[in-house]
């Protein structure tokens, strides 16, 4: 006799899954929005600052790219308690999470911002900007508007990567569905339906992001004209 599926075997368990649904949307939720926030910081300055920032920040970028995610995860709350520096589960998992899509949105970033022409800054100044003020009218928007794509997709993996914060008990939908499949031993049935929830959770951050792109944009474009 072949092998059965199950599915009302999960029902006991709608609570934990509920619980490890909401830890992800939420971390993913703060994760993107101060995460982006600091990538147009890290791209503003690796941009326009002194040298010596430029190059703390090129080797903060550096280092989080060419590195694990769960290795950053790791140092953060195992490796800092050694230096007097303890932090819970759920701040470890948000600090490295922002970091981590912080460094690479940084970088694709400043690619859309070295497509900008250098004729569009010097207009800007020639209107009496300052620097500041022409990166964020003249550079920012165009530049985010160019790379939204790339920062959309790199959103969607820093969610999907979320899944080893449960390595440090943080209670997500894979500690979710480890918790559940070490009660029930209902392996299959748990990681698909798991499985099918990222893949909601993937097509529903995209479809939001183009949402929320196509009237921001539209909206810059409209008060250009």
């Amino acid at each position: 006799m072949g092998p059965t599926l199950d599915f009302l075997t999960l029902l006991p368990y709608v609570s934990e899954l509920l619980k490890g649904f909401t830890t992800t949307v939420i971390l993913t939720v703060m994760t993107t929005l101060t995460g982006l926030s600091l990538a147009v910081a890290v791209a503003y300055l690796r941009v326009n600052a002194q040298p010596w920032v430029r190059w703390g920040l090129g080797g903060y970028v550096e280092v989080t790219r060419n590195t694990p995610f769960i290795v950053q995860l790791f140092f953060i709350f195992f490796g800092l308690p050694g230096l007097g520096i303890k932090i819970d589960a759920i701040t470890a998992a948000f600090i490295a999470m922002t970091l981590n899509l912080a460094a690479y949105s940084a970088e694709i970033l400043r690619a859309g911002i070295s497509a900008t022409a250098k004729g569009q800054l010097e207009a800007g100044r020639a209107l009496g900007m300052t620097t500041l003020q022409s990166f964020r009218h003249v550079v920012l928007v165009p530049a985010f508007a160019r790379v939204y794509p790339a920062l959309i997709s790199q959103s969607i993996i820093v969610m999907l990567g979320s899944a080893v914060v449960s390595q440090i008990s943080v209670f997500d939908l894979t500690y979710a569905a480890n918790f559940i499949q070490s009660r029930n031993f209902r392996s299959f049935e748990v990681y698909l339906l798991i499985t099918l929830v990222y893949l909601l959770l993937a097509f529903g951050m995209r479809r939001s992001f183009m949402l929320v792109g196509k009237r921001v944009f539209a909206y810059q474009q409209g008060e250009q004209r």
